[in-house]
């Protein structure tokens, strides 16, 4: 949708199409616990040498894979690491809607801490301290060439990425079937600097 003229343009028409297609197969996966368990084990190699000791993720929703898992076991690897004195405390966070100007900021979040839900009716820490990701975890509803995503189209993550001085290191998560060749970002599409799938690290190539 072109938001000067309210007029649906034919890129537009291409990621809705998209954007439907996806989020029908993702929701109806027969084999979700075998692509979510080899995602997990992708994400848990590929954070092993990562500095980052405060990650922003997401709460999954609309069939997304679910990263949790994966970052408290990250971060039970950083506690380990402190008893040793060989690390700072590794924290997770979760993102809050500003409503003002449609960014997000990113929440502390721990297994059993408090949630609630935020106007679009997706869970968030409650009253927890605001925290400043190094590295963001980002749901990709498909991806294409350059390590760019396909979102729902709100432009939360675009618009965050574009405000947060210094940029964080910024990857995306989804699976392989995903994958669109034949997308082509627009002006205020931001690039991810890395895209992580169950059959391995889709973007940067290598």
């Amino acid at each position: 949708m072109d938001t000067k003229t309210g007029e649906s343009s034919p890129a537009a028409n291409r990621k809705m199409a998209w954007r439907k297609s996806l989020v029908e197969k993702r929701q109806n996966l027969a084999d979700r616990a075998w692509r979510n368990d080899l995602l997990q084990r992708v994400m848990r190699v590929w954070l092993i040498h990562r500095p980052d000791t405060v990650i922003g993720a997401y709460w999954p929703i609309k069939g997304e894979f679910d990263p949790l898992p994966a970052l408290f076991r990250w971060q039970e690897a950083g506690l380990e690491e402190d008893a040793a004195g060989a690390a700072r405390h590794r924290r997770i966070g979760l993102p809050v809607v500003n409503k003002v100007d449609r960014t997000l900021t990113f929440h502390t979040w721990y297994p059993g801490c408090p949630m609630e839900e935020d106007a679009y009716g997706i869970p968030k820490p409650k009253d927890t301290e605001v925290i400043v990701p190094t590295l963001i975890f980002v749901p990709c509803v498909g991806f294409g060439p350059g390590g760019y995503r396909l979102g729902y189209g709100g432009g939360f993550y675009d618009r965050t990425l574009a405000s947060l001085q210094p940029k964080p290191f910024t990857v995306g998560l989804g699976y392989d079937f995903g994958y669109l060749p034949d997308m082509e970002p627009e002006p205020h599409d931001q690039p991810l600097d890395a895209i992580l799938c169950d059959t391995g690290v889709a973007w940067p190539m290598r």
